[in-house]
């Protein structure tokens, strides 16, 4: 769905022509050195050239280089840049560079992707594979400019690169530019009607102009041809097969046809996912599965579960904007906080006068915070923006970041995860194409075992002096979307202050400006920042970490 095979047979026959080796092509080892032999058959022959210890130089680069194939074939990327960087030692060459940097890419490291693929271009003549491949890292860095550059030098030296007319559209379609990106994935689709991926992109821009039953059918489409993929040995394996669930069931989804998404969502859980996109694609499958497989919480029943808790359910139009708001002070086993609360119903009552359809929770404890979480992501499926707020405390644990229920009690050998809210599950929850997110987080994270010294921790909105971690990437669903926001309320490893009003600095900060009409997303946070740091006296920063498009604009312009 990504790229394709650098073809490899002219560095074999360049490296078995270098005069230190008479050796023909046979004596190297059918097996590890043809491209359609089996990856487990490739690599014992490989390991075996290897183990006999005769070859040297560009010669061994070139077993090193076969048996990386073979290792790519199986989606086994540690090995590939393993083999990779042992070829490139023995002998350069500019397709062991466009290997390794593919492997890079599929692990979602796009940074050492492109410096492979910059190395790649220089070690030999202009390759329409490796600008496509390098358009690929730039996409997957959401430098959509650069990537949509690579893919016209792509083209000019392809111009029947059905993957590189699709890669472009789907860039264009990443910038809403949604013709222009439809003219493109057509073409794909044109030159070689047996591939699935166009399909998949071009549902998906069939769902954002709100042509859901054109989507399902190219969805459908994508399923058939999946089945039977061409063979190509740089596409991970099962991959495509599980975008082209996740994407029909999306549209399945948005039909209000459950039952058909979740045997989609089931479908894409299937395959063993060996790349950074496959495993984001699963993501969204699981959670988007979880939220239709449970029903919904009625108000009667979520109030048995929470005292007091003024979340509702709401009905959502299409396109329509959407919130959650939070607050959670009345802890009944860590320092409980005056100010959430309030907090919650000042954004709450700020977000409704912009227009947003708000699901409002206060002091929740686990059941009832679990199940507000999962009713809003269940409706928020089909709304255009979502933000999701939330004032409280918030831990981290191994490099994720939670949201705290007003029940929760830390303790050595407690299982603290399952007892809180996980934001890496909110964004593969929010995740898509179509849809613009936006986390505000007032809350900050600690060891949550460190329990006696955070009864005593002052004023902080977290359980220690640790505070939250910034995320290592803008969710964990499909792809980046329309955008994705997060918003702290202070710096990675900092404190956010409660304050000594009737709200954070943060959160009043937030508050007076979040509703400004005309002002543009980033800048009102811009706004909120400095007003922060003047007000606290530099001693609270607040961040953000943003992979927005786009202008967005909260309050109408």
């Amino acid at each position: 769905m990504r790229r394709w095979l650098l073809l490899y047979l002219p560095l074999l026959a360049a490296l078995l022509a270098q005069p230190a080796s008479a050796q023909s092509r046979s004596q190297l080892g059918p097996l590890c050195t043809t491209e359609t032999t089996p990856a487990d058959q490739m690599i014992a022959a490989c390991n075996k050239i290897i183990a006999l210890k005769v070859f040297s130089g560009a010669q061994l680069a070139t077993i090193y280089f076969w048996r990386a194939v073979g290792w790519n074939k199986k989606g086994d990327y540690a090995h590939v840049i393993a083999d990779a960087a042992e070829a490139l030692r023995l002998q350069p060459a500019q397709a062991i560079y466009n290997l390794r940097g593919s492997a890079y890419y599929d692990k979602g490291e796009y940074e050492i992707a492109i410096a492979d693929f910059n190395d790649a271009l220089k070690s030999g003549p202009p390759s329409g594979t490796i600008f496509h491949n390098r358009g690929n890292a730039y996409r997957g860095t959401g430098d959509y400019a650069k990537a949509i550059a690579d893919y016209d030098q792509a083209i000019r030296l392809m111009p029947k690169s059905a993957l590189s007319w699709q890669n472009r559209g789907i860039s264009k379609e990443a910038l809403g530019e949604l013709d222009d990106a439809l003219t493109d994935i057509n073409e794909a689709i044109r030159l070689d009607p047996a591939l699935a991926s166009p399909f998949i992109n071009r549902s998906v821009i069939w769902r954002a102009k709100g042509n859901i039953e054109r989507a399902i059918a190219d969805g459908s489409e994508a399923v058939r041809l999946a089945q039977n993929p061409p063979v190509n040995v740089m596409t991970p394996p099962g991959s495509v097969v599980i975008a082209a669930h996740v994407h029909r069931a999306l549209a399945y989804e948005a039909k209000g046809e459950f039952d058909a998404a979740k045997a989609d969502y089931a479908a894409a859980l299937q395959p063993v996912a060996s790349d950074a996109g496959s495993r984001a694609n699963q993501a969204t499958a699981k959670v988007r599965l979880s939220l239709l497989s449970e029903p919904a919480v009625q108000p009667r029943q979520r109030a048995d579960m929470a005292a007091p808790s003024s979340a509702e359910p709401v009905a959502v139009a299409q396109g329509q904007r959407m919130a959650l708001v939070i607050g959670n002070g009345a802890y009944a086993h860590v320092q409980p906080l005056p100010n959430p609360p309030r907090d919650a119903r000042a954004i709450a009552r700020s977000l409704r006068e912009i227009g947003f359809t708000v699901v409002e929770g206060i002091d929740l404890d686990r059941a009832a915070m679990q199940a507000t979480t999962r009713d809003f992501l269940r409706e928020a499926a089909r709304a255009q923006v979502a933000v999701v707020y939330f004032a409280g405390h918030g831990v981290q644990i191994d490099g994720r970041n939670y949201l705290v229920p007003t029940d929760v009690e830390l303790s050595t050998g407690s299982d603290v995860v399952t007892a809180m809210v996980d934001i890496d599950q909110i964004l593969a929850g929010l995740d898509d194409q179509i849809r613009t997110n936006i986390l505000i987080l007032d809350a900050c994270r600690n060891n949550p075992f460190a329990l006696p010294e955070v009864a005593r921790a002052g004023p902080g909105r977290s359980l220690s002096a640790s505070g939250l971690a910034a995320p290592a990437a803008l969710g964990s669903g499909a792809t980046s979307g329309a955008g994705t926001l997060i918003a702290f309320a202070t710096a990675p490893g900092k404190v956010a202050l409660d304050g000594e009003g009737d709200n954070s600095p943060f959160s009043a900060a937030l508050s007076r400006h979040i509703g400004t009409p005309g002002l543009e997303v980033q800048q009102m946070l811009t706004r909120v920042r400095a007003e922060v740091v003047a007000s606290t006296k530099n001693k609270q920063v607040p961040w953000s970490n943003s992979s927005l498009l786009g202008e967005v604009y909260l309050a109408a312009k």
